[in-house]
């Protein structure tokens, strides 16, 4: 098992497990996309995302195939008064192909990115999550914090 950053390379499988993803949480999407249209805008946003350097795409490989990955963006803060501001870690799209689940693979790729967060000296990692995976998470350090809020334009 190799983990490492996602290359051009990887940009297929990618695509491919965003959209089974989906459809696993959200079966109804798959009537509102179609994978063609899907794949071109997935390519584009992850053609931009591994060159951007603001976001980083951690990988699980084993041999050639993905079997788990984690999107991190980074985001700036505003400079504070009589602090040095670091930016702090987005988790995003944290997902296991279902053979591969309850293996220990996520905890693996999860520790990956924490001690690169550490290493880099960002703030703190934030992940929005599901009811499902809290135990994941809590397993691996993370805590609860208060809610945010949101606002939706119409």
């Amino acid at each position: 098992m190799q983990i490492r950053l996602a290359e051009t390379k990887d940009i297929e499988q990618l695509i491919k497990m965003r959209w089974d993803f989906t459809l696993e949480d959200y079966p109804s999407a798959q009537e509102k996309s179609d994978y063609h249209s899907f794949t071109m805008e997935c390519k584009n946003f992850l053609e931009q995302a591994i060159s951007s350097g603001q976001w980083f795409i951690w990988v699980a490989e084993e041999g050639e195939q993905l079997v788990s990955h984690i999107y991190i963006e980074l985001i700036q803060k505003v400079p504070r008064p009589g602090r040095v501001t670091a930016p702090f870690a987005y988790m995003t799209n944290v997902y296991t192909v279902k053979e591969y689940r309850g293996k220990g693979i996520g905890s693996k790729l999860i520790s990956v990115v924490n001690d690169w967060v550490k290493e880099n000296k960002y703030e703190f990692i934030i992940v929005w999550l599901s009811e499902d995976g809290v135990r994941f998470y809590e397993r691996n350090g993370y805590a609860r914090c208060i809610e945010p809020m949101e606002y939706f334009p119409n």
